[in-house]
């Protein structure tokens, strides 16, 4: 079991950086409960101000089910009057069905996000982190039991470490290492089975993300020209958008814009983020995995994405930080496994490792 008084010190001490007079805005599920009161505690030792937001897990399926036209096109005002109120956000998902909107309809979704992109928007300008506590639905989804899915995230987070901010600082130190080499960089080429994408970063920003945002992370990543996208790439680690189920995702770019986008499974939810916006069919994002505590996917993007030996890609939006100028309110992070003869290339020459070791 995760030791909730280690992960909320963690969350407050590397992730968020609480100061004292901060307000923080915590937001999760009733399954989270033995984390929110640490977190209420370590927030308040700090000299803090926890504003604590539980919800009864599943109404975001409830939202879609009753939600009228003006409120899939809008948001409550004083949603974004608190988010720019506040000084950090963390969001801890904690599900009691990880597939509760798998028989939504995916334009709904998609129309929801679309609208609320103002305050998305200002909650990334704030501190903010998003994590994970372990359910039994995320070990379900997982293919785990739930003791041994709280000790797979404990590896995750460092937490089986004696001192889990060491470790993050140790991984931040390495991955400062590759972001080094790749600010050099002028081309990526991804190659696996069915992938072979070439991706232009020359003049891009590569961000070293130590866990400072996502927690757990392990990656670095950067937004790659917006234009320069050309050839297939094959997605082998199957996503769950929202929880909607999607796998064998294979998109062809052109000039930096899907062509081509077919799924095994799950097509009718990948022609609708597509159709976003104007942004949605252009990559916002290429990442590299590096956390060598995950080491299997588990059907959650925020774990899987930082499997070392992978990379992914993100349909729509750029983070700022990049130098990225894609804008969108879709950013879906699709993985490519490369661990078992993929090939990621820069400026023609291997990259090797992938990640730290």
């Amino acid at each position: 079991m995760i030791d909730p008084a280690a992960f909320a010190a963690l969350l407050c001490d590397w992730c968020l950086e609480v100061q004292p007079g901060q307000q923080v805005l915590i937001a999760t599920t009733t399954l989270a409960e033995p984390l929110l009161d640490a977190l209420h505690r370590a927030v308040l030792e700090r000299q803090g101000w926890p504003l604590l937001r539980m919800t009864p897990p599943g109404l975001a399926a409830d939202f879609y089910h009753h939600a009228g036209p003006a409120q899939l096109d809008g948001y409550p005002p004083l949603e974004l009057t608190e988010v720019e109120s506040i000084d950090a956000w963390l969001r801890v998902e904690a599900p009691a069905n990880t597939r509760a909107l798998a028989g939504m309809d995916p334009a709904l979704i998609t129309r929801a996000a679309k609208a609320r992109a103002p305050i998305q928007e200002a909650r990334l300008a704030l501190r903010w982190c998003g994590t994970q506590w372990p359910t039994p639905a995320l070990a379900q989804q997982a293919g785990m039991g739930e003791p041994e899915y709280a000790a797979f995230l404990s590896r995750a987070l460092f937490l089986d470490q004696p001192d889990p901010v060491a470790g993050w600082r140790e991984l931040s130190r390495r991955q400062a290492g590759l972001v080094e080499r790749l600010d050099r960089a002028r081309e990526i080429r991804i190659e696996a089975e069915g992938t072979d994408l070439r991706l232009r970063v020359e003049g891009r920003t590569w961000i070293n993300s130590d866990g400072r945002h996502n927690m757990p992370s392990g990656e670095v990543f950067t937004g790659p020209v917006e234009d320069s996208a050309e050839g297939t790439i094959r997605f082998t680690v199957p996503s769950s958008p929202r929880g909607v189920e999607v796998q064998g995702v294979e998109l062809t770019f052109a000039g930096g814009q899907v062509v081509d986008a077919q799924a095994e499974r799950g097509q009718e939810y990948l022609e609708a983020a597509l159709a976003t916006d104007a942004g949605a069919r252009r990559l916002g994002e290429l990442g590299i995995g590096t956390n060598p505590g995950i080491d299997r996917p588990t059907g959650s993007i925020l774990l899987d994405e930082k499997i070392a030996g992978t990379v992914h890609l993100a349909l729509g939006r750029s983070y700022p930080e990049t130098g990225g100028e894609n804008v969108s309110a879709l950013h879906w992070d699709l993985i490519c496994d490369l661990r078992s003869g993929g090939r990621l290339t820069v400026d023609g020459q291997p990259l090797d490792p992938f990640g730290v070791q």
